[in-house]
This record gives C-alpha cells, sequence and structure tokens, in this order.
C-alpha cells in the first residue's frame, strides 16, 4: 500500500526548494575524502601507536566511517552524489558501496519501495523495524551478536600489503564491518522507523534524533539522523538535511514532526517492554514481520543492506 505523502510545496517556499535541492559534486567529494581520511588515518593511527586503546579507538572510528560509506552509497541511489548520473554511480560505487559489500543499483531497486511505502505491511524495511519495542535483555542479545561479528577489496588488500601493513585488512577493515558498523546500523535502523507514533503519519511514521559531536563521530554520520526530511524531500543531498530542518522547525508543522533528543532516549523508546516479558530465540511482532520478510526481493539482498 503506498504511503500517505506531504507536498514538497506545503512544507517550504519554491525558493527554498530550488535552494535544498541543489547538488554539489564537489560537496560529496569531499564527504567521501573525509571518509577515507578518517579510515586511513584510523590505520596509521594503529601503526605508530599500537595498543589497545588506539585499536578499540580505530575500530569504533572506521565502522562509524564504514557505515558513512553507506549512508553516502545512498545518497548515490538518490542520484545525489553528481547532476551527472554516470559520474553519480560511479562515486557511489566505486568509493562507497563495493568497499562495504554492497552494489548501489539493487539497493536503489528495493530502496524506492521503502520510500513509496513507508511503514506499511509491504514495505521492505518493516523488518527492521516492526519487533520493537523489545526488552533490554532482547537488546543486549542483539548488541552482542553485533559486535562478534556475525574486485576493490582485493586491490585494498594489496594495498595495504605493498605499505607493510597488511594486517590491518582483516583487523581493521573486516573487524569493523562486522562488528562496530553492524551495532551502529541496527541502532540507526531503530532510531529512523522503530516504535513511532503513527504509521500513517509522514510526520510520524520516520524519526529526526538530534546528534552531538561524539554521536557524530561514532554513531551517526553525514547527516543520517535527519531521516524525517529526507523522507518528505528525498531528492535533498544529505549535506543540506539540516537545512532542512532548520526550515521545518520554524513552519506550521513543527509540532507534530517526531524528533527525539538523542540516540540513549531512542534506546529507551526500543527497550520499553519488561524484563519479564522477554523470551529468547521468538520473534516480537512475528505476524508484521513475516509479512514484511515476504516483500524482501533478491535487490535488498544483494544491496548489503
Amino acid at each position: 500500500m503506498t504511503a500517505v505523502r506531504m507536498r514538497a510545496r506545503d512544507l517550504m517556499t519554491e525558493q527554498e526548494l530550488i535552494e535544498v535541492r541543489a547538488r554539489s559534486t564537489w560537496k560529496s567529494v569531499a564527504l567521501i575524502a573525509h571518509a577515507w581520511g578518517l579510515i586511513l588515518g584510523s590505520i596509521a593511527m594503529v601503526s605508530v601507536w599500537p595498543n589497545p586503546l588506539t585499536f578499540v579507538l580505530a575500530v569504533a572510528i572506521i565502522g562509524s566511517r564504514q557505515l558513512g560509506l553507506a549512508i553516502l552509497m545512498h545518497d548515490g541511489a538518490h542520484g545525489c552524489l553528481a547532476n551527472d548520473e554516470k559520474l553519480n554511480m560511479a562515486l557511489s560505487q566505486w568509493f562507497c558501496a563495493y568497499p562495504v559489500f554492497a552494489e548501489t543499483g539493487a539497493y536503489r531497486r528495493y530502496h524506492l519501495q521503502h520510500h513509496a511505502r513507508t511503514q506499511q505491511e509491504d514495505d521492505p524495511d518493516l523488518i527492521l523495524s516492526a519487533p520493537f519495542p523489545i526488552t533490554r535483555p532482547s537488546y543486549r542479545r542483539k548488541f552482542w551478536r553485533d559486535i562478534t561479528g556475525q574486485a576493490f577489496n582485493l586491490v585494498f588488500f594489496a594495498a595495504l600489503a605493498a605499505a607493510g601493513v597488511w594486517w590491518a585488512y582483516p583487523l581493521l577493515w573486516l573487524l569493523p564491518l562486522m562488528t562496530w558498523m553492524m551495532v551502529i546500523t541496527r541502532i540507526r535502523n531503530i532510531a529512523e522507523h522503530a516504535v513511532v507514533p503513527d504509521s500513517n503519519d509522514p510526520l510520524r511514521n520516520t524519526r529526526t534524533t538530534r546528534a552531538g559531536f561524539l554521536e557524530r563521530l561514532f554513531i551517526a554520520p553525514y547527516y543520517v539522523n535527519y531521516h524525517l526530511e529526507h523522507h518528505l524531500l528525498f531528492y535533498v543531498p544529505c549535506y543540506n538535511l539540516p537545512r532542512v530542518h532548520a526550515i521545518l522547525s520554524r513552519g506550521p508543522y513543527a509540532a507534530q514532526m517526531e524528533v527525539q533528543p538523542n540516540y540513549a532516549a531512542v534506546l529507551r523508546l526500543a527497550t520499553a517492554k519488561p524484563a519479564n516479558e522477554d523470551k529468547p530465540g521468538m520473534l516480537a511482532s512475528n505476524v508484521r514481520r513475516a509479512r514484511a520478510g515476504g516483500a524482501v526481493d533478491r535487490n535488498q539482498i544483494s544491496s548489503g543492506f
């Protein structure tokens, strides 16, 4: 079922729409370079100062930037990295998607269904949000499951080996990918659509979560926390979403918007079920989750997310 949508011109003026829609290739390239700069800088940090503290810090930073690459691939799926589609796809595929074992085209095909059917029974992403709220013990099990690790990469490994740091590929690329990135991807999915107030209201079936410096560094890179704004205007590049949020916060719909003060507040909502209702190994909201699972096709699987 198609989700209810709001007209863009009901949210802001024509001039404001023109400004927030503007795409800048250099800004996209700068964000991609920023992600890779932090990744390579973290590897260098461990190489120069090898100790448990720098290693754990590097895993958290690299894992957050791996999610950052996935977020920038998401912008590419919406055609927002560059005005030229060939350049947009090249940036998205080679510098964002392939490094984290994803594929932009497949992601685009299923992800646009999510926008059309947000929080409806046939939303392909419903499986990510339907089971919540859950108990705190259930979330702890999911956390530990993530953190324990449930053609580009060959080149990357070869480059690290040539630089004399071959060990960085398994320890500082695959390990963050299978641990910290999994943790924060789950937190991101919870924050965006889990336990929202009204699945049929476009202002309340998607959530924006305010994020401070540390949350942006370790959990929510590249404006991913402005998810409500993205759903309302999904053709807006990620770097313009803070401006969209500011405009909407001054508008007539500000009081209706689903906004949480931080990720801790969201996790409190998502783990509000009493501990005595915890049933390890069982799925919450089995019927809705089964229906959502039926809508997940090979595009979602091959997209990597």
